[in-house]
């Protein structure tokens, strides 16, 4: 058993998710004093989470609960592949200082409806989007304008099942869903990336949508080709989920990027498509998936989040990552969620494996995302 003060975690692999929710408050002992939980589960359990929801409220006196499904879940020094799963961090905060939502219909007049000690500092959104909905990053930039100096973790909903369920005190999909605190809750992020890039940045001359034109005013597969190399130009089937595009932060250097994935090539017009919505005279470059690098990112995003809280010690956390992340960069035993606990001690951490991350307005991909309070 995981806890520390106001945090409990619970997790379970139990064959029934009845003897997984259980197991899961056996180990988070007394409810009494919490009122907010973060519940994960997997594919395994997903068709049963409404069932799983009731009985949680029958069994604890917990008025909130927040969460979503995930192709695979993880909690401290723990992550769960293709098998029922359950992991669940029990919480208590000054009820004034959080506030659920649920679809985005509800953050159209946040700014309005909530109470004005909520929205007065408003640090953080833990966010849930729906990946059938193909105005995420658009809702994902309204919620960040409603909440003023609000930031937005989170990350979108994963499942093999095709099940992209999320909670926010009830079951919802298709829109976005969360909790939000205010800045009497002590909170500290960091974000690390999973792939480096290669080249330099180019200029994104000519698109059309999701079609990439021209780069640096030359044919865009022949820039691709260029920074990839000989060996897989000759072969360029072989890049595919090794190679991606990446955009740059504005304003940032090559550190922050939003990563894409090359969806496919014309190579009689000499174009390269790519899983953006793309706008001419966009930044750009391309980036290799790297395991290595992956490991000494995340090491540094850890050391630096150390230094930034100082003799703060983390009661709690979250932490979502990519589908591409944990066993595919860092290898198996849990790799990747052991890393923080090697810097922060075995403190409660739920999270999920995300297919698209989401820190500050903007949708990442191939990057983890570790929400510490304080």
């Amino acid at each position: 058993m995981t806890q520390t003060n106001l945090f409990k975690l619970g997790h379970s692999n139990k064959s029934t998710w009845q003897e997984a929710i259980d197991d899961c408050l056996q180990q988070t002992g007394a409810v009494a004093d919490s009122n907010l939980a973060f519940v994960y589960v997997t594919d395994g359990y997903a068709k049963d989470l409404g069932n799983i929801l009731r009985s949680l409220k029958q069994k604890t006196t917990i008025k909130h609960w927040v969460g979503s499904v995930g192709a695979a879940i993880n909690c401290t020094n723990t992550e769960y592949y293709e098998q029922p799963a359950i992991v669940m961090m029990l919480a208590d905060f000054p009820e004034s200082s959080i506030n659920l939502f649920n679809h985005a219909e509800d953050t159209h007049h946040l700014a309005n409806d909530k109470p004005d000690d909520l929205m007065a500092g408003v640090r953080i959104a833990l966010v849930h989007g729906d990946p059938r909905n193909g105005q995420i990053p658009q809702v994902l930039e309204s919620l960040t304008e409603s909440l003023g100096n609000g930031y937005l973790i989170g990350g979108i909903t994963s499942s093999e099942s095709q099940l992209f369920f999320q909670l926010a005190d009830d079951i919802t999909e298709g829109q976005v869903s969360g909790v939000i605190f205010n800045d009497n809750i002590p909170i500290a992020t960091g974000l690390t990336q999973g792939c480096t890039p290669i080249g330099e940045i180019h200029m994104l001359t000519d698109c059309d949508s999701h079609m990439a034109i021209s780069i640096d005013n030359r044919p865009a597969l022949d820039v691709f080709k260029e920074e990839i190399g000989e060996v897989l130009a000759k072969d360029i089937n072989r890049a595919a989920g090794y190679i991606f595009a990446a955009f740059p932060v504005r304003g940032s250097d090559m550190a922050d990027y939003m990563v894409r994935n090359i969806i496919g090539i014309d190579p009689k017009n000499n174009m390269l498509a790519i899983g953006e919505q793309m706008k001419a005279e966009t930044p750009i470059m391309f980036c290799r998936r790297d395991g290595r690098a992956a490991v000494r990112d995340m090491q540094r995003m850890l050391d630096e989040l150390k230094k930034r809280i100082g003799t703060a010690t983390p009661r709690g956390g979250i932490y979502i990552s990519c589908m591409g992340r944990g066993r595919h960069l860092f290898g198996d035993n849990a790799r990747e969620m052991k890393m923080i606990s090697e810097v922060f001690g075995e403190i409660p951490i739920v999270g999920f494996y995300a297919n698209g991350e989401i820190a500050g307005q903007r949708l990442y991909g191939y990057t983890g995302v570790l929400t510490l309070f304080l």
